[in-house]
């Protein structure tokens, strides 16, 4: 052991900060590396305009404590970004988290040492901190993915990204705006931009499905009545596939048991509740192509109705399976391309030849702008652990460990790497989770883990590379039994060029919470814990 802390965290977004509470709780020293100047993690960084949650505010929210649930209130069903920075500001205020977090520093390096079983981590101030234990809390969508654009550099006028947005105000008004991308975080800005800009052209590779959210703001008395058993209603919720949901769970009923009509007439119930669990209309939607078309063919449908051009409603109608890619949900999306003030530019026909000084030129034609916003998502799940040099047992890197993709045990450690945890890790439900459900299970399990090897006078622990290799083809098995992997999606990687395609999330949330029992209670299997 040694003089400084007992466990690294890299990262303050939600899991890193409800890491320093645990790691309080039992007894143990931690500090935190973030690479901001504050808390909040992806919403620290995603300030772009109509940023907001796709997961219900009363759900996407720690349950840990009894006191901070029922203190804080919510103002809207879907809570947007500024609300969501200011509870991650509340709660480091609440449980002083900040005396242990060092901000605007970067995590650069960290080497394992095992004669002393610690790793020395290597920060961008010169520091070099030494701990037994290092937790990577660096989310999963933190590192934006940047295209590689001829002529990216010489553009004259403003140019932002979606995923780094300034945290001073960007101006709109009067101005020549152009979008490139059209996922979740475009479809969020698209709206909210057109209000004001002069013009707006949208830069389309693919079209998107995207369901209403149906916001609004929430009532005291549906506060009042799941503030009065919170509890119940979080242990709900952590029983459904993707940990909630459970006011409208799935219904397992598949489509092809209904007649038409009732389909229909789900699927538009489903629609006009809003939000993600439009997919839950009937349990084989995500399993079975025919039944799955006819939830895309009902979108298809509603864009159709939508948007008043036939040729830009043809251009935003997607074709592939429906929700192989994440599913978006959206205020007045495809009506926005309604407004005079909005053009639609398709650039799987006609792809992006160079942005130049002036705009950008596509189809030999070019695009005059004053602003370009980059709406290309992120290196998910695995970029910010890779662009760190971590180096495990005999000096292996684990970009080397994961050439041929990310391999985990569980999602939490990595065989070669010992006491090295990862949060809400590519082999884990994560992203096809409540972020944060998954956050605090992870959270307890590592914290937990630590606390039984301290107290068992044990050093050292690490995924075994069979175990490892078993729960790759395990989480593959899983993703092969439904559509997911039928499309390129962010899910496999697939937006970042060069990155090997493997289908990095488990789907579902409870069998994966039970093995990770299961784990513990068969003494760490799959495990070797070192003396």
């Amino acid at each position: 052991m040694t003089d400084g802390p007992d466990v690294v965290v890299v990262g303050a977004g939600f899991a890193g900060m409800y890491t320093l509470r645990r790691c309080r709780m039992l007894g143990l020293r931690a500090r935190a590396f973030e690479a901001g100047t504050g808390v909040g993690g992806t919403w620290y960084w995603n300030r772009y305009p109509g940023a907001r949650c796709d997961v219900e505010s009363m759900e996407y929210s720690y349950s840990f404590d009894e006191n901070l649930q029922q203190e804080w209130n919510w103002s809207e069903r879907y809570a947007a970004q500024p609300e969501i920075l200011s509870y991650a500001n509340h709660v480091a205020d609440r449980f002083d988290l900040r005396r242990d977090i060092t901000f605007g520093t970067r995590v650069l390096r960290a080497v394992w040492d095992a004669t002393t079983a610690t790793w020395t981590v290597h920060t961008d101030g010169g520091e070099e901190v030494v701990a037994p234990y290092l937790v990577m809390a660096t989310g999963c969508l933190s590192s934006t993915n940047t295209p590689d654009i001829p002529g990216l550099a010489s553009f004259a006028g403003e140019l932002h990204h979606t995923g780094n947005w300034p945290h001073e105000a960007v101006d709109f008004r009067g101005k020549r705006v152009g979008v490139i991308g059209t996922g979740s975080s475009a479809v969020q800005a698209i709206p909210v931009i057109a209000d004001t800009a002069g013009h707006l052209t949208v830069f389309q590779r693919t079209p998107q499905y995207s369901v209403p959210a149906r916001n609004r703001p929430l009532e005291v008395d549906e506060v009042a009545a799941t503030k009065a058993d919170y509890a119940t209603f979080r242990e709900r919720n952590r029983r459904m596939p993707a940990g909630f949901g459970s006011r409208y769970p799935r219904n397992e009923t598949s489509v092809f048991d209904v007649s038409e009509d009732d389909a229909r007439a789900e699927l538009q119930f489903r629609w006009e509740r809003g939000g993600t669990t439009f997919m839950g209309a009937f349990g084989d939607l995500a399993l079975d192509r025919e039944a799955n078309e006819i939830a895309a063919s009902f979108v298809r449908e509603k864009i159709a109705e939508t948007v008043t051009d036939p040729e830009v409603a043809a251009r935003l109608t997607p074709t592939h399976v429906i929700g192989c890619k994440r599913l978006c949900i959206d205020t007045e999306y495809f009506a926005t391309f309604n407004r005079d003030n909005v053009t639609l530019v398709d650039v799987g026909t006609d792809p992006i030849e160079s942005i130049t000084p002036a705009g950008v030129r596509t189809g030999g034609v070019e695009h005059e702008l004053d602003m370009l916003i980059l709406a290309t998502g992120f290196d998910a799940m695995t970029g910010t652990l890779l662009r760190i040099d971590i180096r495990g047992r005999d000096g292996a890197t684990l970009r080397d460990a994961w050439a041929a993709g990310p391999r985990t045990y569980l999602g939490l450690s990595v065989a070669g790497f010992p006491n090295l945890f990862m949060v809400s890790g590519p082999g884990s439900p994560s992203v096809l989770t409540n972020m944060i459900v998954s956050i605090e299970q992870h959270v307890e399990w590592i914290t937990d883990c630590i606390d039984h090897l301290r107290r068992t006078g044990r050093r050292s622990i690490e995924a075994t590379p069979e175990a490892q290799e078993d729960w790759v083809a395990h989480v593959n098995s899983i993703a092969d039994k439904t559509l997911y992997p039928t499309c390129n999606s962010w899910y496999l990687g697939a937006n970042v060029p060069g990155k090997t395609r493997v289908f990095m999330p488990l789907l579902g949330f409870p069998p994966y919470v039970e093995t990770c029992r299961r784990v513990v209670d068969n003494d760490y299997e799959g495990f070797t814990v070192g003396v």
